[in-house]
């Protein structure tokens, strides 16, 4: 991963959340549904790699291609951050998953 700060931002705020889940419910079992779901959203969205899921939905089952660098390209340098694209088709998709995740996660949370 690129861009190590996001990874460490989302881990506090999942931190301070799982924090709050449990002194409001003072129950380890939703402390820990917070941490799985948690550390599931997080996974699936900072984690993937966007230069392969940044196309559209029809060509995710193709390899992607690898641009030859120059010979006298620098081993040390990082990657130069892509665009995010907008595809309808994949943030309905992702909508729809995190959707239903977070409606039966709080389900679980807000019962007795």
């Amino acid at each position: 991963m690129a861009d190590d700060a996001t990874l460490r931002r989302s881990l506090i705020c999942l931190a301070a959340i799982m924090a709050v889940i449990g002194l409001y419910t003072h129950s380890l079992k939703k402390v820990m549904a917070t941490y799985l779901f948690g550390m599931l959203a997080i996974g699936g969205v900072v984690l993937p790699d966007w230069e392969f899921f940044d196309r559209p939905v029809s060509q995710w089952n193709s390899p992607l291609s690898v641009p030859h660098l120059p010979p006298l390209h620098p081993p040390h340098s990082p990657p130069t951050p892509s665009r995010f694209r907008f595809y309808p088709i994949r943030t309905m998709i992702y909508a729809m998953v995190y959707g239903y995740a977070f409606y039966k996660w709080w389900m679980y949370i807000s019962s007795t």
